[in-house]
């Protein structure tokens, strides 16, 4: 089949959605499609332009005006996509449903071009709490046109279990792994005097890792022989950042809580074989998810570490090496921690190999098969 798949920004080798859209990528071209990748990004003299591969399609120009075309002409990827037989254009959702979006996704359906929109978290309305006023109002307008959008495609890839999005078919699918990219651990470390915990996240409000933090308070109000660490790694908004530091400052958690900012490659490698166990989201509540397949779960089963979340996961919620921990704002307990971590088959490779299902290339097949179905 061939694919155009369309995304809204443009790639960073150290991102994780970046490493997430080129592995589909990959995946989609493994199992013998076809796959254009379509993508936007601002140039060193500021000109926006849209990119089929490495070739530039539009030069929106730059400035104010730039910025309202990018949003609002889609004539010149119509005609690609017609002149060049897309048969399928697969789009991943940056939650900007428009009318002129809308109007470029009936058209597609017009010329018989399939369409499947992927939205990665859902519901999404609440990840808007500390928005700006800019993506706010982008926001509301993504409500007015959302469920029209929807109605033009053939589906919508989620990764929850909801059997309709927006008044549209749900196609279910789980957050792939992309093995050659994620090492397992070699052995296990000796955490008879202590234990490293690793948080590794984009991190939001949802991802509760206060929780831990609290939970840490209290653990180490009483003087501790056995030690627990927990290293946060990845980029924090400055309101969780402020949070952070207070809770560590007024707990006198500096010798034991750890931001250790963006890691990378060898770098996170090395934290990984440093740590023993991996903190997923702890608060997706917050949010008002309670059910999603995220992509740090299979990150660390992937590693071969055990780990800890709150949501409802399919893909994990009965394997021996996962603690589910309540959905709510209660600290987390931390000698229900290391008792469990205590009691777990550690073997790395046993973990890893419960994943192997969860490739990227039998996940975006799914997609495939039930579109020409």
């Amino acid at each position: 089949m061939k694919i155009l798949f369309l995304v809204f920004h443009g790639f960073d080798e150290f991102n994780g959605i970046s490493k997430k859209i080129l592995s589909q990528v990959n995946a989609l071209k493994e199992n013998g499609h076809e796959v254009i990748v379509c993508y936007y990004m601002v140039d060193k003299d500021n000109h926006r332009k849209r990119f089929i591969n490495s070739d530039i399609l539009e030069d929106f120009g730059e400035g104010f005006f730039a910025q309202l075309k990018r949003r609002m002409c889609y004539n010149s990827l119509l005609n690609y996509i017609i002149y060049n037989n897309i048969e399928l254009v697969y789009i991943r959702s940056e939650l900007n449903a428009n009318p002129f979006l809308v109007s470029f996704f009936r058209k597609l359906k017009a010329n018989r071009v399939k369409v499947v929109i992927e939205i990665p978290t859902y519901p999404y309305d609440k990840e808007y709490k500390y928005k700006s006023i800019k993506a706010s109002l982008e926001h509301y307008i993504d409500i007015l046109f959302r469920k029209q959008l929807v109605k033009q495609t053939n589906g919508v890839v989620t990764f929850s279990n909801h059997s309709t999005i927006f008044g549209g078919k749900a196609i279910n699918i789980s957050n792939g792994i992309n093995f050659s990219s994620i090492k397992a651990k070699l052995g296990v470390n000796d955490t008879t005097k202590s234990l490293n915990l690793i948080g590794v996240a984009n991190i939001h409000f949802w991802h509760g890792f206060d929780r831990l933090i609290k939970g840490l308070a209290i653990y180490y109000k009483t003087e501790r022989q056995y030690k627990v660490y927990f290293h946060i790694v990845g980029g924090i908004g400055y309101i969780e950042e402020a949070e952070f530091k207070d809770l560590i400052k007024t707990n006198n958690l500096e010798k034991y809580v750890f931001l250790d900012g963006h890691k990378f490659g060898d770098e996170l490698d090395k934290m990984f074989t440093k740590c023993d166990m991996g903190i997923g989201s702890l608060a997706r509540h917050r949010s008002n998810i309670f059910d999603i397949k995220t992509l740090k779960n299979r990150e660390y089963a992937a590693r071969g570490i055990p780990f800890i979340y709150s949501e409802t996961d399919d893909d994990f919620d009965n394997m021996p090496y996962v603690l589910k921990i309540p959905a709510d704002e209660s600290p987390i307990d931390v000698n229900s921690v290391i008792d469990f971590y205590k009691k777990c088959d550690l073997n790395p490779i046993k973990i890893r190999e419960t994943t192997k299902e969860l490739s990227w290339n039998i996940q975006m097949e799914k997609v495939v098969n039930q579109i020409t179905k």
